[in-house]
């Protein structure tokens, strides 16, 4: 009995790898491009660089409706896929693709038209808003490209092509990072507004190599994105999802909302503040790779869910609740010791390193509690269609308690702002209580799926 329990867990790990190491990876990828991009946008000024991250707020809403989308794409292809059915699965892709070009649309006529408003929400610098306005105006496109990619990505990593999905973010990230270089160092040096307008055709540049190559992928796969689903979406599918992505998207639509309120706050605060930030922001989710490769390993637990393998579930779940808690404390530790390189390559005010430095230890806690929310709210419980209990905890989490302490402390108290950022940085622990106890009930352990002619008949 000691064996055969050894051979399925040994079974199950593999399974895992071969799913969290290319998510890992392409997340490392991704994470690395961005730090590249922040340490020589830095090394042009400190405003080119803070007014790049403040516009890129825009595009990270953007992605929130990208993640909601994609995720309930995630939840049915999943299960779908794991009962044998990819004919469910290619409707599914059809419904979450149309709903995220529409949206994409909205957002590139906006950044297009009234760039400045959209600006003002994040900060009421002149200066960050005029290089912010002509940077957002040239990213616009490659929201609609991006709008295709990333669904045909979240199929891949669905239906066993984890690895082709990161060559292909990859390929993309690189070809990023080599433009903006070439428009950094070779094209316009020392012309910041050039810099901004350069460094946003170059994504918009490599997000068309990715949607090209994606969409290459997906034709030649069992599963691909036909016109007839798109004009004429499956009703029963369409409900599904639409049941299970809404909670979710709501629930990013909240947890953004935050996130993009928490740098509203910032930026109202000091613009030395949202200096270190942008690079704190960058290092951070560079340490935190790892972890989101395990939230995705909860695609093997979707998978599993979709055969009626209850117990194979519930083992894969606390495994990668074990895995989140080691790889978020790594993560923070990673932190901490690359903190003398980080202080190397990049070139902040005296002010702005003194709050760098303290917000790295911030930070490095934050990461543990980060790496299990998300593997656990974000991973687990989506996998087995529970998206509720996300949306209510991240809504009390961050709008009943932190937004306003961070209001509290930052106007009214007028903290320092690195006190402010404190107490900004608490949202993970705040929730981990009510995710334990809701991770032990087991509401997530649901099989989602339906007889494919029954649903056609419906």
């Amino acid at each position: 009995m000691a064996e055969k329990s050894n051979s399925k867990e040994q079974s199950l790990l593999r399974a895992l790898c071969a799913l969290v190491i290319p998510i890992a990876l392409q997340s490392l990828i991704s994470a690395a491009v961005n730090a590249a991009d922040v340490m020589m946008l830095g090394s042009v000024s400190q405003e080119v660089m803070s007014s790049v991250s403040i516009a890129g707020q825009i595009t990270f809403v953007l992605q929130l409706f990208f993640l909601g989308l994609s995720g309930g794409l995630s939840i049915l292809a999943a299960q779908y896929w794991g009962k044998g059915d990819p004919g469910a699965v290619e409707r599914i892709l059809a419904i979450a693709t149309g709903l995220s070009f529409g949206v994409s649309l909205l957002f590139f006529a906006a950044s297009e038209a009234v760039p400045e408003l959209l600006l003002r929400i994040f900060t009421n610098d002149p200066a960050l808003i005029g290089l912010g306005k002509i940077y957002l105006r040239a990213l616009a496109p490659s929201y609609l490209l991006m709008s295709v990619s990333q669904m045909f990505l979240a199929l891949m990593k669905n239906t066993g092509r984890a690895s082709r999905s990161t060559y292909i973010s990859a390929s993309s990230l690189i070809c990023n990072i080599i433009l903006n270089a070439v428009c950094i160092f070779i094209l316009f040096p020392g012309n910041p507004q050039a810099v901004a307008a350069g460094v946003a055709v170059s994504t918009c540049a490599a997000r068309l190599l990715e949607l090209v190559w994606s969409a290459a992928v997906t034709a030649k796969s069992p599963v691909r994105l036909k016109k007839a689903h798109l004009l004429h979406p499956d009703k029963t599918l369409f409900s599904d999802y639409g049941q299970k992505t809404a909670p979710m998207q709501l629930n990013y639509i909240i947890w953004g909302g935050g996130v993009a309120a928490v740098s509203a706050i910032m930026g109202h605060l000091s613009s030395d503040l949202v200096a270190a930030n942008a690079i704190l922001s960058t290092v951070r989710n560079l340490a935190i790779v790892v972890c989101s490769g395990i939230a995705g390993g909860s695609i093997l637990v979707g998978q599993q869910l979709g055969r009626n393998d209850l117990e194979n579930a519930r083992t894969t779940g606390k495994l990668l609740c074990i895995c989140a808690l080691v790889f978020g404390a790594l993560a923070g530790g990673t932190m901490l010791l690359a903190r003398p390189l980080v202080f190397h390559f990049t070139s902040l005010s005296e002010t702005a390193s003194g709050y760098l430095r303290q917000m790295f230890y911030i930070s490095a806690v934050y990461c543990i509690g980060k790496s299990f929310n998300s593997t656990v709210v974000g991973g687990i419980f989506c996998a087995g269609g529970d998206t509720k209990f996300g949306m209510f905890c991240d809504l009390i989490t961050m709008w009943v308690v932190i937004i306003p302490l961070g209001l509290l402390t930052a106007f009214v108290l007028k903290w320092e702002p690195v006190a402010v950022f404190l107490v900004l940085s608490l949202d993970e622990f705040v929730k981990i209580p009510a995710v334990v106890r809701h991770y032990r009930k087991g509401h997530w352990l649901k099989n989602l799926t339906r007889d494919s002619a029954a649903a056609e008949e419906e």
